[in-house]
């Protein structure tokens, strides 16, 4: 029976499909890949792999350049990411800074709340021109429809964030 893992450890597996990393080379591809919907802190990812070196689901390799150790993936690794992965995902959970803060609103002189509002408006406006980039890139490049899904979430969420800042009231919106 596989060894039952974490969406981190998980999100690990999946990535050294691909072929052996490094620690740093994990939080690297995470970051690029996933960061924008699931976060992986440095510490983790280490702590992970040492678990997992420890469990047999990776092997660390020999040292190498600036004394990265590079990580493959075992047969044990294959069959835990698979058994994962066909698990039910657990329900998502918000926790949105902005939302907690606008929650407690009435507290705060308007100025620094509109200030606050325009600061998230203006990282949304540019994650979602980010993301029209990498989806004009990918579709240049041959990309299929399910090599979008995560990108084409992305966008709609991005897309759905802005409307709402733009539909929020002036009280809010007007310092």
């Amino acid at each position: 029976m596989a060894r039952r893992v974490n969406a981190t450890a998980a999100s690990l597996l999946g990535f050294l499909h691909d072929g052996p990393q490094s620690g740093y080379d994990l939080v690297q591809t995470a970051e690029a890949s996933i960061g924008d919907f699931w976060s992986l802190t440095r510490s983790q990812v280490y702590r992970e792999l040492a678990a997992m070196a420890d469990a047999g689901l990776v092997e660390a390799q020999e040292a190498g350049a600036r004394d990265r150790r590079a990580y493959a993936l075992t047969d044990a690794g294959r069959g835990a990411f698979r058994a994962w992965l066909s698990e039910p995902p657990a329900q998502e959970q918000i926790r949105y800074p902005l939302l907690l803060v606008l929650a407690f609103a009435r507290h705060l002189p308007p100025g620094q709340l509109a200030g606050f509002v325009a600061a998230h408006r203006a990282e949304h406006v540019g994650r979602l021109a980010g993301y029209r980039r990498q989806r004009d890139e990918a579709l240049a490049a041959g990309a299929r429809p399910v090599d979008l899904v995560t990108l084409n979430f992305g966008l709609r969420y991005e897309e759905a964030v802005v409307d709402w800042f733009d539909h929020l009231p002036p009280e809010v919106t007007d310092g």
